[in-house]
């Protein structure tokens, strides 16, 4: 599952990645990394959005925008959950991969 299709799976998200991008002013491989951060951040201790922005760089300000646009808080939990690959019922792990490819770009 690509990240555009989960995306389109939460409620209230944007239609893309692309259309994300344009409304928070960010190139959209910038708003892929943001995104997965998020997930990933949302899962830690500390504020999900401080703790992306040590991740990627952009301030707190558009992360919070994108957290906006992706449905709130509540939508990182069903991002997360519907990034479960394996299927273990921890999805840290598959978003870490994601967030590796995504930063290695």
């Amino acid at each position: 599952m690509d990240l555009n299709s989960i995306l389109q799976g939460i409620g209230g998200a944007p239609d893309d990645v692309k259309n994300l991008a344009e409304k928070v002013g960010i190139d959209p491989s910038m708003a892929e990394k943001a995104i997965s951060a998020l997930g990933l951040s949302h899962q830690e201790d500390g504020d999900t959005v401080e703790l992306a922005s040590a991740k990627t760089g952009l301030d707190t300000g558009t992360l919070s925008r994108i957290v906006d646009q992706i449905g709130g808080e509540g939508s990182l939990s069903k991002f997360s959950g519907m990034i479960d690959k394996d299927g273990d019922g921890n999805p840290i792990n598959d978003l870490t991969d994601m967030a590796k490819g995504l930063f290695k770009r």
